[in-house]
């Protein structure tokens, strides 16, 4: 994910990473993170945080869905010191810049704290229409792997004092976690939402049925949840994770990531599947940003 960060970074703003991880990772992080910058001449910043929970339930916070997932919800008292930050999802991947995402935030009216996309696009494979046992925000619910937080303005409405009450009430209730916490939140506050389209949180729910999501403009933002960049089951999202995956940073991108992953989608298995069939929405930006000769690599 933060390689497809700076794969599609224009370096028309500072770019800055807070990654929040377990202390046994840090170095890790630091050693590939210190490696990427020197490449691309400090092209970026970047801070590393330890998990923090509340004290109380800790250990039912850390593994309230996958581990660490409901960190997002105690970034505003967290991150103190800083005013917006574009949550993601470990298992999303970036098809265009990140300053397109960025500049959403200037679309927020003055009430609006949160932007999210929708969890579905049609009613009638809609999980939280169908199943859910709790409040939800809108017809079909909200998906939280992609989360534009103005921490700010989140702090003033005094988010973790009303997610605290929401998780006491309906912890037997949920599914999917913190995403459900933030649902129920959204249902009861839904002017504090801004929603933003299916391109920037694009998911195999999108596609694998029937193509349900338009993306005028290309897919922004590619999210593999339940595994699916790992998966045989609709595999363009696994020849993208495996693109993003080889690419060598500071390397030419059209020839060494747009040009194999046009390759990968000729492939006859992507073809055949049904999210093979929209492909050109997964190419959209990349064709428009990476242009032979473009660059000037060796």
């Amino acid at each position: 994910m933060l390689k497809s960060v700076l794969l599609f970074n224009t370096g028309e703003y500072p770019l800055r990473f807070v990654i929040v991880t377990e202390e046994s990772l840090m170095e890790s992080f630091s050693e590939k993170l210190d490696d990427w910058n020197e490449i691309l001449k400090g092209s970026f910043t970047y801070q590393l945080l330890t998990l923090t929970f509340p004290e109380k339930n800790r250990d039912e916070w850390l593994n309230l869905f996958k581990p660490c997932a409901a960190q997002r919800l105690f970034l505003p008292s967290l991150l103190s010191d800083i005013d917006s930050v574009l949550y993601l999802d470990t298992d999303t991947l970036f098809l265009s810049s990140i300053v397109d995402v960025w500049k959403m935030f200037r679309k927020f009216n003055n009430s609006q704290i949160v932007g999210l996309s929708p969890e579905h696009e049609d009613s009638s494979v809609g999980w939280y229409n169908r199943f859910a046992r709790h409040p939800f925000y809108g017809p079909l619910g909200l998906n939280s792997g992609v989360m534009m937080m103005n921490l700010t303005r989140m702090r003033q409405f005094d988010w973790q004092e009303k997610i605290l009450p929401i998780y006491k009430e309906y912890r037997t209730r949920i599914t999917w976690g913190d995403q459900d916490l933030i649902n129920i939140l959204f249902h009861f506050h839904p002017e504090k939402l801004y929603v933003f389209p299916c391109e920037w949180n694009y998911r195999p729910d999108h596609c694998m049925y029937m193509s349900v999501c338009k993306a005028p403009s290309g897919v922004r933002i590619v999210h593999g949840n339940r595994g699916y960049f790992h998966s045989e089951k609709q595999p363009a999202f696994r020849e993208i994770f495996a693109a993003i995956e080889e690419y060598q940073i500071g390397s030419n991108p059209y020839r060494h990531f747009l040009l194999p992953l046009i390759v990968r989608f000729k492939d006859i298995r992507v073809i055949n599947s049904n999210c093979g069939k929209v492909t050109d929405k997964f190419l959209y930006k990349a064709k428009q940003m990476f242009k032979e000769n473009y660059y000037n690599y060796d």
